[in-house]
């Protein structure tokens, strides 16, 4: 199967509720920023979430450690570079454009995010929203979405499956730096719904590029 003859990044039937689903998060991520700007503290959700996840003992902490390892820069590199290899290898350009556009603009987002918000945890690093979480929600939903197309999930199905991936995703990521004392748990979900903002639309930008590239006569 050819490129040009892979089911799309974003399938039809799953536009409409991913759509949604990506305004829904952006609105989210905004209400949050506003509500923690200029914080140095938790608040009362982040303290009571807190008490029972950070500070974990092994083999628990290891299993953190691990974890934000993932999203850390060359935990992060490993990951991409072999995805996007494995992209390639298997004739899909357009999916491996995806993995590096859309995780770029998640991490760039979250960064420029940051001293807007301007939120602190350990008085000096700025934590909303938290980029590890973003990225490897990204990372998962944009699996899910490759793996979608290949399947053939329906509407319902297909957008569970990547509403569940990103979740499954997120809540592991999000645990670690709750856990490891990087992150409040309100940073998490801003980063989570950072990377279902991000991804989506940009799957379909990714589509709508490849379609206007295909239909150029040669």
């Amino acid at each position: 199967m050819t490129d040009q003859q892979a089911p799309p990044l974003l399938p039809p039937p799953l536009r409409a509720w991913l759509g949604l689903t990506a305004v829904l998060a952006a609105l989210t991520t905004v209400v949050l920023g506003v509500l923690y700007a200029g914080h140095s503290g938790p608040g009362t959700v982040d303290a009571w979430i807190q008490s029972g996840v950070d500070g974990v003992r092994p083999p628990w902490r290891y299993a953190a450690l691990a974890t934000d390892f993932l999203a850390e820069p060359a935990g992060a590199a490993t990951l991409v570079v072999a995805a996007v290899a494995g992209c390639l290898l298997l004739r899909r350009p357009r999916a491996a454009v995806l993995l590096v556009v859309g995780l770029s603009v998640t991490v760039g987002a979250t960064t420029l995010i940051k001293p807007l918000v301007g939120r602190t945890i350990h008085g000096v690093n700025l934590s909303y929203p938290s980029g590890h979480t973003a990225f490897f929600t990204a990372l998962a939903l944009i699996a899910a979405l490759l793996m979608v197309g290949r399947l053939g999930f329906g509407r319902t199905g297909g957008t569970v499956f990547v509403l569940a991936a990103g979740l499954v995703a997120g809540a592991a990521m999000g645990w670690a730096q709750v856990a490891l004392g990087a992150h409040y748990p309100t940073d998490v979900l801003g980063g989570w719904c950072t990377a279902l903002a991000v991804v989506p639309p940009t799957a379909w930008l990714v589509d709508r590029v490849a379609a206007a590239r295909g239909r150029q006569p040669r």
